[in-house]
């Protein structure tokens, strides 16, 4: 039985193979009768049964005029789906916890399509679906989200296309692996705590110092330039300039310099590992808020001291990754 099972998944993945775009055919639209199209049938049924029992004409024709109408209307159903094309944005990281937002992209080559659904299919079910209608020879933009609940690089869950339109008889289906992955940050402790005191002391030294572009230290005076602040200009000696025609004088400040943080795993220690991974997810976001220069040492992987995104990515990720 088990070996059945992973040849039917095997054929069934071949079927839809992974990637970022998708195209409903003849080949992998799906579909069946809904409830209302079940009693509609039958329905259709009990009206021949009458008419063939009392011999009506006008029966007969009513049921064969609705029989028709249900057709039409299975092809319509089938026909709102086929012949889409889709293709999404890779999503951004997220931390443990949150939602991403899955932005999916709808081209539709023919008649506009009315009552497009897409849910993606997690291990508890399927999630409420978003809809959206597409105009004809036209674009849409669908925003699908989704939690994020597993730290890691996490594959994104198969997403399931769907329409009832027009008369819900029928529904109609499409299955969509994306190839694209979510990496999911592990979720920053709430109250943070101090920076770990650093080993090589405090002082000042030239090759592991940074300076920011502006601070509080006055280092001296210079001519104003656009987009300084007013707060900078010295009033005093800028208004002898002006009667003399000179431009006004700004105070220069510097910030001092400022020691590279290092944030290191041996200095969680005492807690459980994801634990340890929450604080220094929360050490590394709060380095980039304070503008500190911060590195990260982590299970003998070492990422050197610097800021903006690239590097608060590269810290989360490796965190993230962690153990995987």
């Amino acid at each position: 039985m088990i070996a059945l099972q992973r040849r039917w998944q095997r054929w069934w993945q071949a079927r839809q193979p992974l990637a970022d775009t998708h195209q409903t055919t003849q080949r992998n639209v799906y579909i069946v009768p809904t409830w209302a199209g079940v009693a509609f049938c039958a329905t259709l049924g009990v009206l021949l049964l009458t008419s063939i029992n009392e011999q009506l004409s006008l029966g007969y024709a009513l049921t064969f005029a609705l029989a028709g109408a249900g057709l039409a209307s299975m092809h319509t159903t089938h026909a709102n789906l086929r012949g889409l094309q889709m293709d999404l944005k890779a999503p951004e990281g997220v931390h443990a916890g949150d939602e991403y937002a899955l932005e999916l992209r709808l081209h539709n080559p023919g008649s506009a399509r009315f009552g497009i659904a897409i849910s993606a299919q997690l291990e508890g079910g399927a999630t409420e679906p978003a809809w959206v209608d597409v105009p004809a020879l036209g674009h849409a933009v669908l925003r699908l989200r989704l939690p994020a609940l597993k730290r890691g690089l996490s594959e994104l869950p198969r997403l399931i296309v769907t329409t009832r339109f027009p008369l819900g008889f029928f529904r109609a289906w499409s299955y969509w692996r994306p190839a694209s992955k979510v990496w999911v940050y592990p979720r920053a402790e709430d109250v943070l705590a101090p920076f770990p005191a650093q080993a090589e002391g405090h002082a000042a030294d030239a090759a592991s110092t940074r300076q920011t572009a502006s601070g509080t230290d006055f280092s001296g005076v210079r001519s104003y330039r656009r987009g300084d602040s007013m707060k900078q200009i010295l009033w005093r000696k800028s208004t002898l300039a002006l009667d003399q025609g000179l431009p006004l004088w700004v105070r220069e400040t510097e910030a001092p310099l400022a020691q590279d943080l290092w944030l290191d795993w041996r200095d969680t220690q005492g807690r459980d590992t994801e634990a340890r991974l929450s604080r220094l997810t929360a050490w590394v976001l709060a380095a980039e808020r304070l503008g500190q220069p911060h590195g990260l040492r982590l299970a003998g992987r070492e990422i050197e001291p610097s800021l903006g995104a690239a590097h608060r990515q590269a810290c989360l990720e490796l965190l993230a990754g962690f153990g995987s």
